[in-house]
C-alpha cells in the first residue's frame, strides 16, 4: 500500500478526480481498518481539492454521529431529517447547496461554511452507512463533476466494512 497521492495541482477539479480515484481505491484495498479508511480519504479530498471541511458522519442509533474529518471543529451529532447531512440521511441522495443560507434547517457547524455537498454512503448490502459532507468558504463551490466523483468514490467506499 502507498501512503501517498500523487495528482497535479494544475490539473482540471475533473482531472484530479480522475487521477485520485484509482489510488484511492487501492489505497482502500490495501487496509480494512474503516476508521483509518475514512480519516485518508478526508486527508486526501482536503489536500487536493483545498476544500473548508471533508468528512464522515456515520449512522450510530438513528442519528448522525462525527466519524474522521479534516477541517475545523464539526456538529458531533445531526438527527435524520436535519440539516443537509440529516436531510441526505432520510433522502438517501446527493444534495448540493451553492449557498447554505438558503438552505431552510441548514445546521451551521462554522460560519465560514458557504456552499456545501452531502453524498450518502452505503454498505455491501445497500443500507445506509453514513454520509460523506463536503463544506467550502465559496459559494456555489460544487457542481455536477462533484457529484459524479464523489458518488464514485461512494461506490468504491461500499466495499468497506461499516459494523467495524
Amino acid at each position: 500500500m502507498s501512503e501517498s497521492i500523487a495528482f497535479n495541482p494544475e490539473a482540471s477539479k475533473e482531472e484530479k478526480y480522475q487521477d485520485l480515484l484509482p489510488q484511492l481505491k487501492a489505497l482502500l484495498e490495501g487496509e480494512t481498518d474503516l476508521i483509518a479508511n475514512l480519516a485518508n480519504v478526508s486527508a486526501v479530498l482536503k489536500t487536493v481539492f483545498e476544500f473548508w471541511w471533508v468528512g464522515f458522519y456515520l449512522i450510530k442509533q438513528e442519528e448522525l454521529v462525527l466519524g474522521p474529518f479534516q477541517g475545523p471543529l464539526a456538529c458531533t451529532r445531526i438527527a435524520l431529517g436535519q440539516g443537509v447531512c440529516g436531510k441526505v440521511a432520510s433522502n438517501k441522495s446527493t444534495i448540493i447547496v451553492k449557498d447554505v443560507s438558503t438552505f431552510e434547517g441548514h445546521i451551521a457547524c462554522s460560519a465560514a461554511s458557504r456552499s456545501e455537498i452531502v453524498v450518502p454512503l452505503f454498505s455491501q448490502e445497500n443500507k445506509l452507512a453514513g454520509v460523506l459532507d463536503v463544506d467550502s468558504e465559496h459559494l456555489a463551490h460544487f457542481d455536477h463533476i462533484d457529484q459524479h466523483y464523489l458518488e464514485k468514490l461512494s461506490a468504491i467506499l461500499k466495499k468497506q466494512d461499516w459494523d467495524a
